[in-house]
């Protein structure tokens, strides 16, 4: 395995709220939790995975719609994120090498 495939991420919410992250500054939580489409529960609970990483912030405040919440990914989480998303590129490259559709340890007729 790829030394910089970090298990952690991988989990599917996980990698989902770091890719919606990536590109953005403070997002705002329910607007993850309909992207992930998720519940609020379930993406609490990612989210705080996270932060206990150190991969995201999260800052809660009310405005005069009420409480909000928001997100962002540390500048730890960006690397962490980086570093997973080229280790993934690596694996799927290496799925391409040439002789596609060659089966592994077949020998042939």
């Amino acid at each position: 395995m790829d030394a910089s495939f970090d298990e952690f991420l991988h989990v599917p919410a996980r990698l989902s709220i770091l890719a919606l992250l990536a590109p953005a500054g403070w997002v705002e939580f329910a607007f993850l939790r309909d992207s992930v489409d998720t519940s609020d529960s379930a993406l609490s609970k990612q989210i705080s995975a996270l932060a206990g990483a150190g991969y995201v912030s999260v800052r809660k405040g009310r405005d005069t719609v009420g409480r909000r919440t928001h997100v962002r990914l540390t500048s730890q989480g960006r690397r962490a994120f980086q570093r997973h998303a080229a280790a993934l590129e690596r694996i799927v490259a290496a799925a391409r090498v040439p002789g596609e559709g060659a089966e592994v340890g077949a020998e042939e007729i």
